[in-house]
């Protein structure tokens, strides 16, 4: 049995992720006041307490969610699981932030700074309404790539932004174009094709403001060498080159999230056997079933999945 341990990216988060963590593992309170302490405010109160409008938005939400993907890996390692007992590690863009944490590529505080500068960046990089994001069920990569050229124009980007699963690719792009792109989807057999609530087109073209400021933030911090390999997005490959991560994070700001090529090639080259979700939601578990029924998953965002998990282990 080769195991992986993955990460959720955006749209996981709920108020009160990761509380009942703190509450019963002290190592695991420790990364929620590493992070409020190196942003210098009480996230962690917004998390647990707070109103989900101010969550969602992606300044929040990043650090947020990393925050509670590695308090839950802290309680793993508080019962014995090592972040060595899997082969590799991935994330979902923001994802890849906290396997590279839980790796010990990044600090805490660095990846709470970084993914705050992130955030802020990919907000700005496009005014609020000019962009727009969708999901595309049922189609294959190759029909929904010909699609969203299609409906692109000479100023009106639209890509194909996540190609999550079989059945599933996201778009990214200009409002227009995006929209086009629904449309065409729908007359090419789509079962759905819907815009999806985000506040900016995330992991296109329009993102090359927010790449050049995290070539910026990225400059400034120290990134180690993985314990064990990163299958990075944009290459659907595993890396431990340091220098080799630091300019994937900046590639895949504006690259597609390459996550069913990186889900098979651990299953195909890696021979994971076992997927566990670390942190919020089941989102990743649901793309790893549809992309390799067999596989065997584990979800760890509460204090009781680590019990359930580390029992079943030891069962």
């Amino acid at each position: 049995m080769t195991r992986a341990f993955i990460f959720p990216g955006q749209g996981a988060q709920i108020i009160g992720m990761g509380r009942d963590l703190a509450e019963a593992y002290p190592a695991a309170k420790a990364v929620f006041d590493e992070v409020d302490d190196a942003l210098g405010e009480k996230l962690s109160t917004l998390i647990w307490e707070g109103d989900i409008a101010d969550l969602t938005l992606t300044a929040n939400a990043q650090p947020a969610l990393m925050a509670t993907s590695i308090a839950a890996m802290r309680a793993l390692e508080a019962e014995g699981l090592k972040i060595t007992d899997a082969a590799y590690v991935a994330g979902h863009s923001l994802g890849e932030y906290s396997a590279l944490t839980a790796a010990g590529a990044l600090s805490v505080a660095d990846a709470a700074r970084l993914l705050r500068a992130r955030g802020e960046a990919m907000q700005a990089a496009v005014p609020v309404g000019e962009g727009a994001m969708a999901a595309i069920l049922g189609l294959d990569l190759a029909t929904v790539r010909g699609i969203a050229k299609e409906a692109a124009t000479k100023t009106e980007v639209c890509a194909a932004a996540n190609d999550n699963d079989p059945a599933q690719v996201v778009i990214s792009g200009s409002k227009a174009a995006v929209e086009r792109a629904v449309g065409l989807a729908k007359e090419a057999g789509a079962k759905r094709a819907l815009l999806l609530p985000v506040s900016a087109p995330f992991h296109c073209a329009l993102m090359e403001p927010a790449a050049a400021a995290m070539a910026e933030a990225l400059s400034h911090v120290d990134i180690n060498m993985p314990t064990v390999p990163l299958v990075a997005n944009v290459i659907a490959e595993p890396v431990k080159d340091s220098a080799t991560i630091r300019s994937l994070l900046v590639d895949q700001v504006c690259g597609s999230v390459r996550w069913r090529e990186s889900v098979e090639w651990m299953v195909s080259h890696g021979e994971v056997t076992e997927f566990w979700e670390i942190g919020a939601g089941k989102a990743l578990s649901g793309m790893v079933r549809r992309i390799h029924k067999p596989a065997g998953v584990h979800n760890i965002g509460a204090a009781a999945d680590v019990t359930s998990a580390i029992e079943a282990l030891n069962g």
